[in-house]
């Protein structure tokens, strides 16, 4: 289970978590097998994060701090470093926004199984 809470200091940690794998809905389903093919090799085997790019099953990236348009916007245009030091995650010009859609679905339907709940952000 994952116990990161809080948003913790992610400038210090290594970007990996263990993530327990979950029973996915279909579309989470197909979500996984695009995610496996475009962004495990970066966000690592079930989005727990590698040495190349942060976990997405985490708490910052908990649906009221990135809602599901700040991961379409992260793969159509890129993003700048702002809670990891791995540098600018590049735009994927090959994915549609169905291909967005059902990453994002396997995503939450992980966050949910390990935890990661919806946070309001205040800024």
């Amino acid at each position: 289970m994952l116990t990161a809470t809080n948003y913790p200091d992610t400038q210090n940690m290594s970007g990996r978590v263990a993530v327990n794998a979950t029973e996915l809905s279909p579309l989470a389903t197909k979500g996984e097998e695009i995610f496996k093919a475009n962004c495990a090799s970066c966000h690592g085997e079930n989005a727990g994060g590698s040495d190349s790019g942060p976990p997405l099953v985490h708490d910052i990236y908990n649906p009221g701090h990135h809602g599901d348009g700040a991961f379409l916007s992260a793969a159509q245009n890129g993003v700048p470093q702002h809670h990891w030091n791995f540098g600018n995650m590049p735009p994927q010009p090959d994915m549609t926004q169905l291909h967005i859609a059902a990453i994002v679905k396997y995503i939450r339907e992980l966050q949910v199984a390990n935890g990661v709940e919806y946070k309001a952000h205040n800024m």
